[in-house]
């Protein structure tokens, strides 16, 4: 089996499905963005896998690869990528498995409600004939682009697991310990990542913090928002190698995203044990966030909210944080990166011209 990606960023978890699919004897080749990144991952070869840079690629480059390939399965991840649109266009007409790769939810807005029209007219089918999708609300989107029920897939994105397992082992579980008492946020430092209302709830908490602290890691534009603010310690981007190290030190995962099509980290820290504070915003909450089993949901933008949903957490006994982290392990097998590629996979027995 051939499978061609052109990609947008590869990620962790983009690496954690290649490494299955290679392992399923796939003969994969990546295009991918390596320049206007919006984050600092850096990889290293998989066996199996064959990576191209896009700078290095014209569209007609990417057209001749897409021919000279001539895979079996086409995975495309970049709307916006004329030479990937021309390239799977290209495929198309050869009757080639085509796969869209689909993570943003289904919103009604007017852009999408055209594209929805667009869809009804046949024009997505002259590029894609699948697509792969992350969630619900990914699948009703691919819906209403036109796609059959047994044209879509899920489980488009997995976490590393064996990376976070492994994580959750170095997390000190025994009941005689002392329970980490750290919220850690971890993204992107932007607006749409929601670090406004994070600081406006932590402020309102105040002397309710107790001896909790917060855990902000990432990089961007507004890395200077928490300095000086009591209680909370910033470091920069960390590899995923490097994260998964900080699970030990972390008693809550928080993520309050103004804006979070999926949120693959999500997943990543369930896979660690933590409980969650998701805000309303985020999809894959949809999968891995069972409110009160494993973590709370606030209303995204509301600081008081997520200070509220704080406030459960700090004043929850270290015995009902640790079975929610328990039940957070227990939902982070609904995704793995076996199940992601066996969907993709499965294109091929479903692929009808």
């Amino acid at each position: 089996m051939r499978v061609l990606y052109l990609y947008e960023e590869v990620m962790g978890y983009t690496l954690a499905t290649l490494r299955e699919l290679a392992k399923r004897g796939a003969e994969i080749n990546v295009v991918h963005w390596d320049h206007k990144k919006l984050t600092p991952f850096r990889f290293h070869d998989i066996d199996g896998v064959t990576f191209y840079s896009r700078s290095t690629l014209s569209v007609r480059d990417i057209i001749d690869l897409a021919q000279a390939l001539s895979p079996d399965i086409t995975v495309v991840s970049g709307w916006n990528d004329r030479g990937y649109l021309l390239a799977a266009l290209s495929l198309r007409r050869k009757s080639k498995r085509v796969v869209l790769a689909l993570d943003g939810p289904w919103r009604g807005t007017i852009k999408q409600r055209l594209a929805a029209v667009l869809g009804r007219l046949g024009v997505f089918r002259l590029v894609y004939s699948h697509a792969w999708v992350a969630g619900v609300y990914q699948y009703h989107y691919a819906v209403n682009l036109g796609l059959r029920r047994d044209e879509i897939v899920f489980d488009l994105y997995s976490a590393d697991l064996t990376l976070f397992h492994n994580a959750r082992k170095n997390l000190n579980v025994a009941a005689s310990a002392e329970y980490p008492r750290t919220f850690l946020f971890v993204g992107r430092l932007e607006k749409v990542k929601g670090l406004e209302t994070l600081s406006a709830a932590w402020r309102l908490l105040g002397k309710h913090r107790r001896d909790w602290t917060l855990r902000v890691i990432g990089h961007g534009s507004l890395q200077g928002m928490f300095e000086g603010i009591e209680g909370v310690v910033t470091s920069g981007f960390l590899q995923p190698e490097h994260l998964a190290r900080e699970v030990a030190g972390a008693g809550c995962f928080v993520l309050p995203s103004n804006l979070e099509p999926w949120g693959v980290v999500v997943h990543e820290f369930v896979a660690s044990g933590l409980p969650l504070i998701l805000s309303s915003e985020v999809g894959s909450a949809s999968v891995f966030l069972v409110p009160g089993e494993n973590g709370f949901v606030f209303d995204s933008g509301d600081a008081r909210s997520l200070a509220e949903c704080m406030r459960a957490i700090i004043d929850s006994p270290e015995c009902r944080l640790r079975a929610m982290g328990a039940a957070s392990h227990r939902l982070s097998f609904r995704v793995t990166p076996a199940s992601s590629a066996a969907n993709l996979l499965s294109v091929a027995s479903r692929f009808r011209s």
